[in-house]
């Protein structure tokens, strides 16, 4: 793994030292906060507590889920539905997933935000529900086809483009506004310094703090202009550690100084763009809180640093409290309490919501925690549903939807932002792009991992479909992330007749049979191309290979836009938001941030 010190030193702005200073969030003042107080007045030690949690649900619909989600219910949740889980506790939020069965389809996923809000808005005193998701596109969508699917993070930050970087988030906001989820839980803001990064990686925009601050700052204004809550994501910053804090507890070893030039710029331009909420790190950073709490459970980063020193009034909320990293050192029924305490105003998915609950419940009665420190959180949170409407407007129409989501204007921004991203690593000889005459029949092999949303894929046959549909004549063989020698027997013999091959690689490490695959069908002399379908940095592990791309996912909307670079449709645009260190010489860096070669227009 690199050096910290290469790394950033190969990072580029980030030794421009910044300020930490104060700064006031860019918002519009705070609405009638005396209704709002007086709706805080009038609710039960219990309903506040509700307020304060965003809960999983398992099923479809609110009120009639499949047997086999009423089981997981019950199993984990203590309750049958959506309905009994809003009853029973009162949570002021619910976080779709694809594996909780909660988005379907456009139409079934308006349904179940119809339901669940009613079936709020029934209780007494009831109050409406922040429905929220993970819908960052690129390699994380909880919404999948027919909405529209867009360019992720690192594939934004490639093309460079703040209006490019805006349209997308407007785009993801509207569909998401039209489907009953107002907060989504995106852009990430971590600045990606660390190759080795196992969880945030493509998920960031880019190396360069100014950079990556930009771009967040052009998607808060894009989600948030089209009346979705945007999610600066995972403070104070989770780029550079090695450990993923689902199953981990990272540890950050930056100095005050390197934390405030390279991580704290993109979360400083999101305050300033007035973002709605920030999501906390189950990270451990020393040099700003030494006591070896998680940031989610630190006081001196989330009141000392986010709220005092850097501004910040909106809505802080957790990470998933089901994750490793916050479980480390604590229990579940301290995790909560200590939350707040800290300055959280939303618990994200505890494994337990009985615990979590009764913990903070019980915490308010022992005099651990002040009703008057729960009322400053509810307030926030209910600033934020009357800022998007869900007092006013809490129900979406399926006309709506239809008129919105997944429309061919949208898909066409989509794949023209996308042809924006690809960016053309190597091409010795001038093997890019391939010529019909001369390429005509490609064998395209590769890694097929899942798709992010479940709908797309696999990309081996998108590549290869979108490479026929230019022309060309392009089957497919899928040899997976980890080729067997079978495989690698299978896609070599399929290889001998073929003008070209393309392969999709997928994470190479120095170990990994993708390197074995590759250096065997170089072996066969058949012209070889390779795309890069997530990390770009498996170039360093590939240099034999003559012409890379990458695409920075494996979603549709980027694997056709690389096929079309491929094809020469379209001439390579995007340039490395992130350097690329040598694989046996990590000191020294192979493509520098900026690096993206072209080709003259087609």
């Amino acid at each position: 793994m690199p050096s910290r010190r290469t790394v950033l030193a190969a990072t580029a702005g980030v030794t421009s030292a910044l300020a930490l200073g104060t700064d006031a969030q860019a918002a519009s003042p705070h609405r009638p906060d005396k209704r709002l107080r007086a709706l805080i007045a009038r609710m039960s030690l219990e309903e506040k507590v509700g307020q304060l949690f965003v809960m999983r649900v398992y099923g479809h619909s609110a009120t009639s889920p499949d047997p086999a989600d009423i089981d997981a219910n019950l199993q984990e949740l203590g309750v049958r539905t959506a309905a009994e889980l809003l009853a029973k506790y009162r949570v002021g939020g619910i976080i779709y997933f694809s594996w909780a069965h909660n988005t379907r389809d456009p139409h079934q996923i308006a349904a179940l935000s119809n339901g669940i809000q009613r079936a709020s808005l029934a209780l007494p005193r009831g109050l409406p529900v922040l429905v929220s998701t993970d819908q960052e596109h690129g390699i994380v969508a909880r919404v999948g086809r027919p909405a529209t699917l867009l360019p992720g993070a690192m594939a934004l930050g490639a093309g460079g483009s703040r209006t490019d970087a805006r349209e997308a988030g407007r785009v993801g906001g509207a569909e998401l506004r039209a489907l009953g989820i107002r907060q989504d839980y995106a852009p990430v803001a971590d600045v990606n310094v660390n190759p080795a990064n196992p969880v945030i990686g493509v998920r960031s925009f880019g190396a360069d703090p100014q950079a990556v601050a930009g771009l967040v700052a052009a998607q808060v204004q894009g989600y948030q202009g089209a009346g979705v809550a945007a999610t600066a994501k995972h403070f104070p910053g989770h780029g550079d550690t090695a450990v993923d804090s689902h199953y981990g507890f990272p540890v950050i070893e930056h100095t005050r100084e390197q934390w405030t030039a390279l991580d704290a710029p993109p979360f400083r331009a999101g305050i300033r763009a007035g973002i709605d909420s920030i999501m906390t790190a189950h990270i451990m950073v020393p040099a700003l809180d030494p006591t070896g709490d998680p940031a989610t459970l630190s006081r001196p980063i989330l009141t000392g640093i986010l709220r005092e020193q850097l501004g910040y009034d909106g809505v802080v909320v957790t990470d998933s409290l089901g994750m490793q990293g916050v479980r480390e050192k604590y229990g579940d029924d301290q995790v909560p309490v200590l939350a707040l305490k800290a300055g959280v105003d939303q618990l994200l998915n505890p494994p337990s919501i009985d615990v979590a609950w009764n913990a903070v419940l019980a915490a308010v009665r022992s005099g651990e925690l002040t009703e008057a420190r729960l009322d400053e959180s509810i307030l926030r949170i209910l600033r934020l549903k009357a800022k998007l409407g869900l007092f006013e407007r809490p129900y979406v129409s399926e006309a709506g939807v239809d008129r919105v989501v997944g429309i061919r204007r949208h898909l066409d921004a989509a794949d023209r932002i996308a042809e924006r991203t690809t960016t053309l690593l190597v091409n010795e000889g001038s093997l890019l792009p391939l010529s019909r005459r001369t390429h005509r029949n490609v064998l395209v092999v590769g890694a097929d991992p899942a798709s992010p949303s479940g709908t797309t894929g696999p990309p081996t046959a998108v590549l290869a479909a979108e490479l026929t549909s230019l022309g060309f004549s392009a089957t497919s063989l899928s040899t997976g992330t980890a080729p067997t020698p079978a495989l690698v027997d299978q896609a070599v013999a399929a290889a001998r007749g073929k003008d070209a091959v393309v392969v999709g690689t997928y994470n190479v490490t120095a170990d990994s049979t993708q390197r074995t695959l590759v250096a065997r069908l170089l072996a066969t002399g058949v012209p070889m191309v390779a795309v890069a379908i997530r990390n770009p940095y498996d170039v360093a592990q590939l240099r034999d290979v003559k012409g890379y791309l990458a695409s920075y996912s494996w979603t549709d909307v980027e694997v056709r836009a690389a096929a079309r670079v491929l094809a020469g449709q379209v001439a390579p645009r995007g340039k490395l938001p992130v350097p690329v260190q040598r694989a046996d010489k990590p000191a020294e860096v192979l493509y520098l941030i900026g690096h993206g070669l072209t080709y003259g227009p087609a």
